[in-house]
Formats: C-alpha cells, structure tokens, sequence
C-alpha cells in the first residue's frame, strides 16, 4: 500500500534531518554539555535559592566529581545550573512596569535586550580578563554565564519586595540579596580562579596571584552594581 510506504519513507526522512540537525547543531553549540547545567530538580532548586541568599552559613563550596567529571547540579548544590532566572526577571519587569501603567512591548523588550547586552558584556569582559592576566581555570564560557546569571535571583526577591512593600522593601531586599550575591561570588570564584596555584602548592603571594584575588573581587563587587542598574527604574 502507498501509504504504509509514504509513512515509512516520511519517518526515515524525519530521522535522518533530525540527525543532520544534530551533527550540524553540535559544530558550534555543546548540547551535550548544555544538558548538564539543566540537570537539576525541585529539591536543588530550593538549596540553590537559599544558598544565593543565605550563603553565610554555608562550609564546603568544593564541587563534587565523580570519575575526573563534575557531578550533576541536582546532587550538588555548589555546581553551576542554568536556571530560569534571567526569563524571571523579564516577566516580572514586565509585571512592574504594567502595575505603574507603564508596560509596552517596546518597554519590555528594551528591558530584556539592556539586560542580555550587559550579561553578555559582561562574560566577553571576565573572559578577556582571565586572558590578558593569562590565568588558567577549568572555568568554562557557559560557567561564567551560569555564575553571571545568579543575579537575577537577589533582582527577583528585590522587585518582589518592591511591589509588596514599596521602596523601602525595595532597598532593604536588594542590599540585602546584593550582599548575599557579592559573598556567594567571592567564595566561588575564589577556588575557581585560584585552582592552579593551589594544586601547585602556591602561596597567594606575588603579582600574578595578587592579580586573580583582585579579579575574584571585580567579579564578585560587579553584581551589586548589575543588580540596582537593572532594577531601579522599574519601580516608582
């Protein structure tokens, strides 16, 4: 019959596209390493958010490997996710701006391009950093995004207290998560950038160990000042 055969030929049609996309697709996106960082579930979610604003507390920031490979975030909570955040923060400026009459499309979507543009700038400035300073860390470009994008959580809880409570819930939230996000950074980055001089057994002492502690600090002083330029003018 013709359409048993049409089927048949269809599938195989769909298959081997679906294939091409894949190998094509692979050449420049890491997909495979991409699923990585989405391995998460509920339960880590939940530890992630209290760990990003209550990070003071917290004792091992080790990341676990198992077999020369990092672990999935979902068993570990100091490992790097690419979470939902950043969507987050678009559809609650939005939800901002409509309360105070002031949403648009073309509000909103210069709302999320400013923020992508600065996230973007952002990862190319630590990237050239970490090159011009020629430090050498298992640090990868969708690390430095995933870490990058843990600041929308402390401009969520800000904007949230924003609507709730008005300005003063505003500051008190957003210099609270501010702190929060600088410490979490800090003892992050810390052993991210400074891995080659430890597993060489070397002191933090001299220019080019000087130079990662003062990279470390950029980075982590940087997302306070992401997170108010990013908020401010959504509440009124």
């Amino acid at each position: 019959p013709v359409s048993p055969l049409a089927a048949a030929y269809g599938s195989t049609l769909a298959s081997h596209g679906r294939d091409l996309v894949e190998e094509n697709l692979g050449r420049w996106v890491p997909v495979a390493r991409l699923k990585y960082y989405f391995a998460v579930d509920t339960a880590y979610v939940g530890k992630k958010l209290r760990l990003l604003v209550f990070p003071f507390g917290h004792q091992d920031w080790q990341v676990r490997y198992q077999q020369d490979a990092p672990v999935a975030p979902r068993f570990d909570v100091n490992a790097p996710d690419l979470s939902m955040a950043f969507l987050t923060y678009i559809l609650l400026a939005g939800l901002a701006l409509g309360t105070q009459n002031r949403f648009s499309p073309d509000s909103l979507g210069l709302v999320a391009s400013s923020a992508l543009a600065w996230l973007v700038l952002e990862v190319l400035s630590v990237l050239l950093s970490l090159y011009l300073v020629t430090i050498t860390t298992d640090l990868t470009p969708i690390d430095l995004v995933a870490f990058a994008g843990y600041k929308y959580v402390g401009m969520i809880v800000g904007l949230v207290a924003g609507l709730v409570l008005g300005r003063p819930g505003y500051y008190v939230a957003l210099s609270w998560c501010c702190l929060s996000i600088f410490v979490f950074m800090l003892r992050t980055l810390r052993l991210k950038l400074l891995s080659e001089a430890a597993a060489e057994g070397v002191l933090v002492r001299g220019a080019k160990n000087q130079l990662r502690m003062y990279l470390t600090m950029a980075i982590a002083a940087a997302q306070p000042l992401f997170m108010y330029w990013l908020t401010f003018h959504l509440l009124r």
